[in-house]
């Protein structure tokens, strides 16, 4: 019985294994293959309005909420200590280091990186994959790598665009609602956020964030099995990977930006 069991899980190990290295073999290959988008810049323009232009309403209305949720926290957990006028200074410091590209990215996994997957998987079930290679047309260079760009690209905007919404967001709850000094909100703001420690690193972290969720989402969708049933599971694998990826990440960079502060 427990021999059973232990080839059972090895036999999952070396299954995971070999997806992982197809995953890294295609990314190498995605790299290698960048220089040709100049050839087919339209390409990338497309996917960045794609997947840039249909998050966006999602992206403002989530941050809105979001920001309008730290504010009633943020104030009432400084109102314990009278430091209502500090508000400014928790909700852009957790919005703009954590919440902005954190929550965006997995926003992004969810809505932009699962449309992905399911649009290459049904590509591969179509067999518009295998007609390109039989033109003599690289599918990775068109199809993959405009994507995996784009979703570099559009992450961190998103990121930018949900950090700031937060902050209006919170500001509304502090100041119109629960009566916080406007000028306090802003100006403790100003001088408590640092464009490198604080900005510099959340624009880093959605690079990574938009890196690892395009590319896991481009990847299982280039790797599915060729049926409606396989690119349902690499739709559910693209969602549930990348926010795990995304998760863990984040403690790594943020370990490595703040550790030694």
């Amino acid at each position: 019985m427990i021999l059973q069991q232990l080839i059972i899980l090895g036999k999952a190990s070396r299954a995971w294994l070999e997806r992982l290295g197809r995953a890294y073999i295609l990314f190498a290959y995605m790299v290698w293959g960048i220089p040709s988008i100049f050839r087919r810049f339209h390409l990338f323009i497309q996917q960045v309005y794609f997947l840039g232009v249909f998050s966006f309403l999602l992206i403002l209305i989530a941050g809105f909420f979001v920001g309008m949720v730290m504010g009633f926290q943020g104030y009432h957990t400084l109102a314990k200590f009278g430091a209502e006028s500090s508000l400014g200074v928790v909700v852009a410091l957790s919005i703009v280091r954590e919440l902005g590209p954190v929550i965006t990215a997995l926003l992004f996994a969810g809505r932009a990186g699962s449309a992905l997957t399911a649009e290459i998987g049904l590509m591969k079930v179509t067999e518009q994959l295998a007609s390109m290679e039989m033109m003599a047309v690289d599918p990775v260079k068109q199809v993959l790598v405009p994507r995996l760009l784009a979703g570099i690209f559009v992450l961190p905007l998103l990121a930018a665009i949900f950090s700031a919404v937060g902050i209006l967001g919170g500001e509304f709850v502090g100041v119109a609602v629960l009566g916080v000094d406007s000028g306090a909100y802003w100006s403790q703001m100003q001088s408590s956020v640092d464009i490198y420690n604080d900005i510099l690193n959340g624009i880093v972290k959605s690079i990574f964030f938009g890196l690892i969720t395009t590319w896991i989402a481009v990847f299982e969708g280039y790797d599915t099995v060729p049926t409606s049933e396989g690119v349902s599971r690499a739709t559910t694998r693209t969602v549930v990977y990348s926010a795990l990826s995304v998760l863990a990440l984040d403690f790594i960079l943020t370990a490595l930006m703040f550790g030694e502060h």
